[in-house]
């Protein structure tokens, strides 16, 4: 695709050094003047804690299709991210999963992938390629106060920095990528555009994480996973182990009202062996701790409905968890983010033209559409869950995923399927393909696994780490 030559003297403001504020200045720093970041915080140098972002301590992966949408945005993303220690994942090759109909099975043809790494280190890959360019600029311990403008168009940003009088900030475009404190909805209302639709969706989930030394090399070791089965009496729980970058293990729990885990580190392995598979209990006994237990219950499932509105101003858009913020049980945030930002770009190849605005706000919730039916689609069906409880479709609908994952685990057509949905590669309808739910009636092609199908390599090493005293 030819680009559209950038338009001379326009300037954009983006609220926000999040990832979202990242991938958005890399999909508009070639089509304005310049593109200003407002960050309340300062930025760390390397791959450290960012303050402000308190689930960087949890798991993080990268599904294929938010990894590929960053590297159309940003080419050689991958690279740097494996140079740096990163670890590809084949899906399902590479990853033991204890859905809630069973066990999936490591299929060795990879039709897809995940890039695991702890979220400082993407972090850092993303931000340091985008602040290269020397159109984008930061602007740290700087608060946004209000937007400039009226409810036909935003003029730009009024901002503090600390220490500072208040000033103003004039900009073509606003992207607001400032996360779950978004103050959009205010700052709109204050600007006479009233009725943004809101949904909260909150299982009431409780992350503890803490990262490992593996006991174990770990270039090739798989993902597990022990996921939440709804249909159980007790609270939900689960558990993951993904293999990161400086041999290590980032491990996190999560568990539902009425089963949280806990800061105490003495009791984060024994929660592991509460989820309905020992497995990650029975590593961990054999792992070096290296952190403490780090807690989040920031794990509802929000969004703004801004794409419905009569009336969008022009120069703003909303983008990440302004927008939409997702359970990070799923693992779709980022592709989202990285999906929106991509649509973002696109539609600039125009130029800032009349409309713009609505279109990429309309562009941008495509892929949350997608991402919220998977989160919310889960969720609702937890007895914990407040916000929202299942309709009569919204049951139909989760007795046919279910019986679509629970032929998965011995059919690589559904499994496939199943995954193209889930890495954000197919919108959910394609789940209702002829083809599709032909092998959800005909169900699994093989008889399901007793348990984790491990390979004799790792059934080797297991073995000489029991025997060790």
């Amino acid at each position: 695709m030819s680009e559209a030559p950038r338009q001379s003297s326009t300037r954009a403001v983006i609220i926000g050094g999040s990832m979202a504020g990242m991938l958005a200045a890399a999909a508009i720093k070639d089509k304005v003047e310049s593109v200003e970041i407002i960050e309340a915080h300062d930025l760390p140098e390397g791959p450290e804690s960012r303050v402000g972002v308190p689930q960087a301590v949890h798991l993080h992966l990268l599904q294929s299709g938010g990894i590929d949408a960053m590297e159309r945005l940003l080419p050689g993303t991958i690279d740097q991210l494996l140079a740096a220690g990163a670890h590809r994942i084949p899906m399902t090759t590479n990853m033991v999963i204890y859905s809630p109909e069973g066990w999936y099975r490591r299929w060795q043809h990879a039709t897809h992938y995940l890039i695991t790494a702890s979220r400082d280190l993407t972090d850092h890959i993303i931000r340091a390629r985008v602040l290269k360019e020397p159109r984008i600029k930061v602007r740290t311990q700087t608060k946004v106060i209000e937007l400039l403008g009226n409810r036909r168009r935003v003029t730009g940003v009024r901002i503090q920095t600390a220490g500072q009088a208040e000033t103003e900030l004039r900009a073509d475009l606003v992207i607001d990528a400032s996360g779950r404190a978004s103050r959009t909805p205010h700052w709109l209302a204050q600007l006479g555009i009233s009725g943004v639709v809101e949904d909260r969706i909150d299982s009431g989930l409780v992350y503890a994480s803490r990262m490992y030394r593996a006991p174990v090399p770990n270039q090739s070791w798989p993902v597990v996973s022990v996921n939440a089965d709804p249909r159980l009496p007790q609270p939900a729980n689960a558990g993951g182990i993904l293999p990161i970058e400086g041999d290590r293990w980032h491990v996190s729990l999560m568990g539902a009202p009425g089963g949280h885990p806990t800061r105490d580190a003495d009791a984060f392995e024994p929660f592991a062996r509460t989820l309905r598979h020992p497995i990650i209990a029975d590593l961990l006994t054999h792992a070096q701790p290296l952190s403490d237990v780090s807690v989040t219950h920031s794990t509802a499932n929000r969004r703004y409905y801004y794409e419905r509105l009569k009336v969008w101003p022009e120069g703003l858009v909303a983008l990440g968890d302004s927008a939409a913020a997702f359970n990070p049980l799923y693992g779709q945030g980022i592709s989202v983010i990285a999906h929106g930002a991509l649509a973002l770009r696109d539609l600039l190849c125009e130029g800032l033209a009349p409309g713009l605005a609505r279109r990429a706000q309309r562009a941008i919730a495509r892929p949350v559409n997608a991402a919220w039916a998977l989160s919310v689609g889960q969720d609702i069906h937890f007895s914990t869950t407040a916000g929202k409880t299942p309709s009569v479709a919204d049951r139909l609908l989760h007795r046919y995923v279910s019986r679509l994952s629970l032929t998965a685990t011995g059919s690589f057509h559904a499994a496939t399927a199943l995954t193209d949905v889930l890495t954000l590669e197919a919108s959910p309808t394609s789940l209702l393909r002829p083809s599709v739910l032909a092998s959800a009636l005909i169900g699994p092609l093989r008889p399901q696994l007793r348990g984790p199908q491990l390979t004799p390599a790792e059934l080797g090493l297991l073995s000489d780490l029991h025997e060790q005293p």
